[in-house]
């Protein structure tokens, strides 16, 4: 199947309601990365799932046309395809997804496209081999990319892998961007599912200047007494 006719296929699957409820509900302000011009077709998430799965064969050449598209779900199913391709392939498929992924960030522009490829395509690729990219997206003035740098860290906690997760974190502490904050805590809160002590070990270094956001994110799963001695400084 070609690419023009999977875009007709998702265009034949919008809803224009949806759409404008999606439109809302991801909305960035204009200096936010490529937010603001975000044009969606109101395709849900089962759908595009679906569709990944019968076209997990789709050959390179016509995915990246669908991860350069105007549409957000368009972008969402290539992604998708391109994780089930990644899990899949051989190591040479597995590079070119990878190198494709970094050439082609400034399309993965919202926070659930970082979300649903990041732990899938970066992550898996750099667990066995230098994770130096992620420190350069980490320092990035692209807010995705430093989503990305973060997000990617899950597929390293899964391997109970978390020093990366806690550097970037650290670079990350300062950073302005509620989208940022919000990931950071979760992957701390990641981290404390699996080691409670090195998260906390982490958090009593930093917690007083964290911003709000990430600190609840982070300790959302702790008991109530300890979450409230934390939002109120007194850990």
């Amino acid at each position: 199947m070609k690419a023009k006719e999977i875009l007709t296929r998702l265009q034949e699957l919008a809803d224009p309601q949806s759409a404008q409820g999606a439109l809302r509900f991801f909305k960035q302000p204009p200096k936010v990365d490529g937010g603001a011009a975000d044009v969606f077709l109101g395709v849900s998430a089962a759908p595009l799932r679906k569709l990944a799965r019968e076209l997990q064969e789709l050959p390179v050449a016509e995915t990246l046309p669908l991860l350069q598209s105007i549409y957000h779900e368009a972008r969402g199913l290539a992604l998708l395809i391109f994780g089930r391709a990644f899990q899949r392939g051989d190591s040479a498929l597995k590079t070119e997804i990878y190198h494709l992924y970094l050439q082609n960030t400034r399309h993965v522009n919202n926070w659930d496209l970082v979300d649903v490829s990041a732990p899938h395509i970066p992550g898996p690729y750099l667990k066995d081999r230098s994770r130096k990219p992620l420190y350069k997206l980490a320092r990035s003035t692209m807010l995705w990319e430093r989503r990305i740098a973060m997000v990617a860290t899950q597929h390293f906690i899964r391997h109970q892998d978390f020093a990366d997760t806690l550097k970037i974190a650290g670079m990350l502490l300062n950073d302005t961007e509620d989208l940022i904050h919000k990931a950071v805590g979760w992957m701390l809160r990641e981290v404390g599912d699996r080691d409670q002590k090195t998260e906390e070990e982490f958090l009593q270094s930093h917690y007083r200047d964290m911003p709000r956001t990430m600190l609840r994110y982070a300790i959302e799963k702790f008991p109530e007494e300890k979450r409230q001695a934390y939002l109120k400084g007194k850990i």
